[in-house]
């Protein structure tokens, strides 16, 4: 049974915990590695350049939104490719606990199911601008 007068603070703190974690992130790629590292990394892994700079801003731009509450469902939908597509792209070869060689994919596995918690539970309070009810 759900508690109905508790869960919407817990998908409140769920949505921050990933929306400070999503920013953290880009944050680091950008202020850290620098846009060309980020490139380089991509470049290393076989994928354009350019797909580093795409996640960069989707890791800040979707973390200020999950922060904010800007469309929140949506960005968590949205932002869970990405997160899937670590496993299979960088940390799925190195096995499932994130503390093996090169990090496996557990981490990974729990940001998407997090991701896909905030879509299927909805916005929760405090969210500036609610996401529309497409369905």
């Amino acid at each position: 049974m759900v508690d109905i007068t508790t869960a919407p603070w817990g998908l409140l703190v769920l949505r921050l915990a990933l929306g400070a974690l999503f920013l953290a992130h880009g944050l680091r790629k950008l202020l850290v590695s620098k846009p060309a590292g980020v490139q380089g990394y991509f470049r290393s892994l076989g994928l354009p350049g350019w797909v580093g700079l795409l996640t960069m801003a989707a890791e800040i731009l979707g973390g200020a939104a999950l922060l904010l509450g800007v469309w929140p469902r949506y960005v968590a939908l949205a932002l869970t490719p990405m997160m899937v597509g670590t496993i299979v792209l960088v940390h799925g070869k190195n096995g499932f606990v994130f503390d093996n060689k090169g990090g496996g994919w557990e981490y990974s596995a729990l940001w998407s199911v997090a991701l896909v918690a905030v879509f299927l539970l909805g916005d929760g309070p405090f969210a500036l601008c609610p996401s529309p009810k497409w369905f």
